[in-house]
């Protein structure tokens, strides 16, 4: 499961979704997540799973390699769709002691998780076909508005940045240090909770460890190469909008529209 995190990843590919501007991903990215909260009917998650869809298929990334990132999540799925199943109050369809299934509740709990999944697997689009430089330049770039009332924008972008390009690194590093562990005779899968949450603790002190070292690392080449923050600094690609980024973001308004449309008359 520690492998199949696919959030922070970048998949190399010639696509159209690549070639978009970073602010345009972020932007859509933002616009498909306000959807998936306008969405209350079935037209409203058909739409959303079509353009998915076809997000996917244009950017080239294979099916299987988004999906996986799901297995993440699978446990806080199965929490909210349990809990909106039967804790919703409604017409009653199975009852079993004081539990009981109800019409509301299965309607919700399946909107529930596929807004959930839609959630995650259109994020991973995102950090997937943007490269962690261009996820912070596109940060900067857009929230740069915000450098009037004297917020960081710069600081800001760079740190959320470096943090997603440290979740592939640290998942590896804590699949070696399993590795490592089980073959020197740990077991991680066999004892009721507090046993298994204690055999984590080899785990989380080497990670701890390799976590700051690496921290410090990055912290002593950023000094050694004279960062200083944004004030003056240049960019070596500026990020301009193309006519395949104005499109993009017709078709973001259209689709917002429509799903508004769809919320309002359904």
């Amino acid at each position: 499961m520690i492998r199949d995190i696919t959030l922070g990843q970048y998949y190399p590919v010639d696509s159209c979704i690549h070639r978009l501007d970073p602010r345009t991903k972020l932007f859509g990215t933002m616009v498909f997540i306000i959807s998936l909260f306008l969405a209350d009917s079935v037209w409203g998650y058909v739409l959303a799973t079509l353009v998915l869809a076809a997000v996917i298929r244009c950017s080239r990334v294979p099916f299987k390699f988004m999906v996986k990132g799901l297995k993440a999540v699978v446990f806080l799925l199965i929490i909210s769709v349990s809990f909106n199943l039967f804790l919703t109050q409604g017409t009653p369809i199975v009852k079993v002691g004081f539990l009981q299934i109800t019409r509301e509740g299965v309607r919700l709990a399946v909107f529930m998780g596929l807004r959930l999944i839609y959630l995650v697997i259109g994020s991973s689009v995102m950090t997937l076909t943007t490269t962690p430089n261009q996820l912070t330049d596109g940060l900067e770039k857009g929230l740069h508005f915000l450098n009037r009332f004297r917020v960081p924008v710069h600081e800001i972008s760079m740190m959320m940045s470096i943090a997603l390009r440290f979740i592939p690194i640290l998942v590896e590093e804590t699949d070696k240090i399993m590795k490592a562990q089980m073959a020197r005779g740990a077991d991680f899968e066999s004892g009721n909770l507090i046993q298994r949450a204690k055999s984590m603790i080899p785990i989380l002190v080497p990670l701890f460890i390799s976590a700051f070292r690496r921290a410090t690392d990055l912290a002593m080449a950023m000094e050694a190469r004279c960062y200083r923050g944004g004030d003056g600094r240049t960019k070596m690609k500026p990020l301009r909008y193309e006519s395949r980024d104005r499109i993009a973001y017709v078709l973001f308004f259209a689709y917002l529209a429509v799903m508004a449309a769809l919320k309002i008359l359904l």
